[in-house]
């Protein structure tokens, strides 16, 4: 099972959209296994967006970020890392297809609800970099056997 990580980003947060869309992952099948309420410090939005700390927007994507908490949530399944990134659509608001999560709430390219892990090897490091193992839960979900065939377990 692969994991993912989701920041539920202030403009998600502050529209109380958070359950909604935590909701479709829920229900997708996905399984939560490490949530929390944090605000993303200069420390952290340097490491987090080391990409484009240099560019000329970065400050006003640190204003966007800083504005107020963002929910920080790993999640779990079977190809989770391109199940969520299906599931929120394109970067850009206005671009992303009905039904998608920005696509449904989102009409920009900043304000576009949630991040997500875009690689294996990025939401591992975005996994550790949000959450101390000890913040992790391995448990066991009731329904697998609803979601997943035996070959996908």
């Amino acid at each position: 099972m692969e994991r993912t990580l989701v920041i539920f980003k202030p403009d998600s947060l502050n529209r109380g959209l958070v359950g909604e869309i935590l909701h479709r992952f829920e229900r997708k099948g996905l399984k939560i296994i490490g949530i929390k309420m944090i605000h993303i410090d200069d420390d952290l939005i340097l490491d987090h967006y080391s990409n484009i700390k240099d560019k000329y927007f970065f400050p006003g994507v640190k204003r966007y970020i800083q504005s107020s908490p963002s929910i920080v949530c790993a999640l779990e399944g079977f190809n989770a890392i391109s199940v969520v990134r299906t599931m929120a659509g394109v970067t850009k608001g206005y671009d992303a297809l009905p039904g998608t999560i920005r696509g449904d709430f989102s009409i920009s390219k900043q304000f576009n609800m949630i991040h997500a892990s875009d690689t294996e090897t990025s939401a591992k490091v975005e996994v550790k970099r949000f959450f101390a193992e000890s913040e992790l839960f391995d448990y066991e979900k009731v329904d697998l056997e609803y979601i997943y065939d035996e070959e996908e377990l």
